[in-house]
């Protein structure tokens, strides 16, 4: 396949494999996936114990050069209920795109896009990266604001690369794709860098970490194959439903991993 800066579309065609079929299987999905993702949200919140971080600030006190103070607490994060907010976005995201966002929901699909996915990711996917962050250490109020904008940065590229790249075009580029890659990759090296150089590490914070590694760049990789035409991914309906499978999965086992490690009552 060509690959430059630009594509065309007719205006009429309609993205590989998005069949009135398919649609229908996507929409059992959508409706399965909110009650997955909301029974989910509510075993943690009934579950889970108080166990809180605590987001730090170091604001200067003097001139530029002055010995930065010791962090001190600026609020806490309760973690059961960060991980319910989560998984109560992706369920109401699913099941808006399975009932009153339908007709846009599937004719976005026909266009080769999912605008829902992409806002749905900016907010739940930040707010795990978020947590990943905070379990490595990473609890600097400035530190966090970074890393979410780095990985709301990285989803919306995602979504550019859906925009650039309709169907019916003659061209296809990667760009959007690449850019978000390098922006995407800042927090895991930040995260990296805390748990390489912390003293003591809990067993579940690396487990957490091997895990979630594994899923936030499948994402990319299943957009990467989706772009490139591998297999069955040549048909945007099933890299849609990869989508969907990649999501509950990363955001399941990201839940009872804290949940094992740190929120058992």
């Amino acid at each position: 396949m060509a690959h430059s800066d630009s594509g065309t579309n007719s205006g009429s065609v309609v993205a590989s494999g998005v069949t009135p079929e398919r649609l229908t299987g996507l929409r059992r999905w959508n409706i399965g996936l909110t009650v997955l993702h909301a029974a989910q949200a509510v075993a943690v919140l009934v579950l889970a114990s108080d166990f809180a971080i605590s987001v730090t600030s170091t604001f200067p006190e003097g001139p530029p050069g002055t010995r930065t103070p010791a962090p001190e607490p600026l609020f806490d994060v309760r973690i059961g209920a960060a991980i319910a907010v989560f998984l109560a976005l992706a369920a109401l995201d699913h099941l808006v795109t399975a009932t009153a966002g339908r007709r846009v929901y599937e004719a976005d699909l026909r266009r080769g896009i999912n605008r829902f996915r992409w806002v749905e990711y900016s907010f739940s996917a930040t707010l795990m990266v978020l947590l990943i962050a905070s379990y490595s250490g990473i609890t600097d109020i400035t530190a966090l604001v970074a890393v979410a904008g780095a990985n709301v940065a990285m989803i919306l590229f995602g979504w550019i690369q859906e925009r650039m790249n309709p169907p019916g075009r003659t061209t296809t580029t990667m760009l959007p794709f690449w850019f978000g890659t390098l922006v995407g990759v800042a927090p895991w090296i930040a995260i990296t860098v805390n748990l390489i150089g912390a003293d003591e590490v809990p067993g579940f914070v690396y487990g957490i970490f091997v895990a979630q590694l594994v899923f936030f760049f499948s994402f990319g990789l299943n957009q990467w194959l989706q772009y490139r035409g591998v297999g069955p991914w040549r048909s945007y309906a099933f890299g849609e439903q990869g989508y969907l499978v990649l999501s509950l999965g990363a955001k399941s086992v990201l839940a009872w991993q804290i949940y094992a490690g740190s929120l058992a009552t």
